[in-house]
């Protein structure tokens, strides 16, 4: 047999080598953000890596947003407070290794810019959410979590990190569903293998998990199979992944993730499920809006525990919730600049906690603004409302006059940022490393869909 010819690795080669890896691991960063903040900070270091790389042979340029101006203020007066903390070093260190996240924001504009990518990126996420949201339903009915203080936390560390990630993956979703045109294909053949190979692992795990086994090897073994097929989804120029593997991806991961927001049990999730979702349905047909009345009217019907157990506001997780914003609300008053400090809320908590509070020891404040006000003063939750503002406001315009084919993304894009402010008026969910790099990815995405010299002068 003859050798193979290889195609010599010339500069014009090398530079597309390296433009197609940078897309490939903003996949698997999109789809690992769904399962493991490890595996997602590898991806984003590998992506900034081969972006600069880019950026000095010239094969992409450093492009300017409105978010810029926001980012780096937000960024600026963050490390301002902690150079006032009580405890610098631990500001510091606290406050500055979440900053670095923020190169998601310019690594991910060139791929979102072009619709094949933005496509496959969503694909990833997609397939992520998938396994994150049959992670939480198996814990749920198969592994004793079940409980509120025992809830499914699938393969990451909390089960409102969790459910906030299902949250934003089912509203991510819709809207990618509600404005497709054309027919929706059956799957392919080559899609259903892969997914009855992707069922067989996830139920293995399952049974690894039962018997107490592996558990640890075969989890770290599903993160990185999931990136190995987002980045071949974004590489391959071959059959698959088709038209047909995008709408089956999507159709599987709306009730995978609706069914794993409800077994979560937080009533923060459900909230900006709600309110995400009506958002895409006043945007695609306000009539829409009826089905999910339908929807909720059918949960209350049907009754379920998860759900039945956990409407009330009297419970002691929403009197603590009372308390804490009480207490914020004197730390603010305390220090109104420079807040008490990135990571001193804890340690704070302890000298303004109003007696009756049930919890005497807090790890956030569980409100967004109230979190960034207290901790880092009043003028960083005016840069945090002002950096959320600009995106919304993009994707708003993008919705109403940008192209149809791309309109999903802005839709999804307004959606999900709604979604989180709605559940972060409960929670502190930017917080989350995980889902800070989809807030960034979703907050990037209105832009991407804008001719760079728009971009520029908007």
């Amino acid at each position: 047999m003859g050798a193979v010819p290889v195609e010599p690795l010339t500069g014009q080669r090398a530079g597309e080598v390296l433009d197609q890896a940078q897309s490939a691991l903003v996949a698997a960063l999109a789809a690992t953000a769904m399962l493991s903040v490890f595996a997602a900070q590898v991806c984003l270091g590998l992506a900034t890596l081969v972006w600069v790389l880019r950026l000095l042979l010239r094969r992409t340029r450093l492009t300017r947003m409105p978010l810029d101006g926001p980012i780096l203020a937000f960024i600026v007066w963050t490390l301002l407070s902690a150079s006032f903390s009580p405890d610098p070093g631990e500001s510091f260190r606290t406050g500055g290794k979440k900053l670095v996240l923020f190169a998601v924001a310019f690594v991910a504009l060139d791929s979102l810019r072009r619709e094949r990518e933005r496509e496959r990126l969503l694909d990833g996420l997609a397939l992520g959410a998938i396994v994150l949201g049959v992670g939480s339903i198996t814990q749920y009915y198969f592994l004793g979590y079940d409980t509120l203080d025992h809830r499914p936390t699938s393969f990451l560390g909390h089960w409102m990190t969790a459910s906030g990630l299902s949250m934003g993956a089912l509203v991510l979703c819709a809207a990618r569903l509600a404005f497709r045109r054309a027919r929706l294909p059956w799957p392919t053949r080559e899609d259903l293998v892969r997914l009855g190979v992707l069922g067989g692992v996830l139920g293995g795990f399952v049974v690894l998990q039962r018997l107490d086994a592996f558990a640890v090897e075969g989890e770290r073994l599903i993160v990185a199979g999931v990136a190995a097929v987002a980045m071949s989804m974004m590489l391959s120029r071959g059959t698959w992944p088709g038209p047909a593997t995008s709408s089956t991806l999507t159709l599987l991961a709306i009730p995978i993730s609706a069914w794993a927001v409800m077994v979560d049990q937080t009533r923060s999730a459900w909230l900006g499920a709600l309110v995400g979702l009506a958002v895409v349905a006043i945007a695609r047909a306000p009539r829409l809006l009826w089905v999910l009345a339908g929807c909720v009217a059918l949960v209350l019907v049907a009754r379920p525990a998860p759900v039945m157990k956990r409407l009330t506001i009297s419970d002691a997780s929403s009197v603590d919730r009372y308390y804490m914003w009480q207490a914020g609300i004197d730390m603010v008053r305390d220090k109104p600049v420079f807040g008490q400090g990135p990571g001193m809320i804890p340690l704070a908590y302890q000298r303004f906690r109003w007696p009756e509070a049930p919890s005497a020891v807090v790890s956030h404040l569980h409100n967004n603004g109230l979190q960034f006000a207290a901790e880092r003063g009043l003028p960083c939750a005016i840069l945090w409302l002002w950096w959320i503002a600009l995106p919304l406001g993009r994707a708003y315009r993008e919705w109403r006059h940008g192209a149809w084919d791309a309109r999903w993304i802005a839709v999804g894009a307004l959606g999900f940022l709604v979604a989180i402010l709605a559940a972060g008026m409960f929670e502190y969910n930017f917080g989350d490393s995980e889902v800070l790099y989809v807030i960034l990815l979703m907050c990037v995405a209105p832009f991407a869909l804008v001719p760079q010299t728009a971009v520029v002068r908007s």
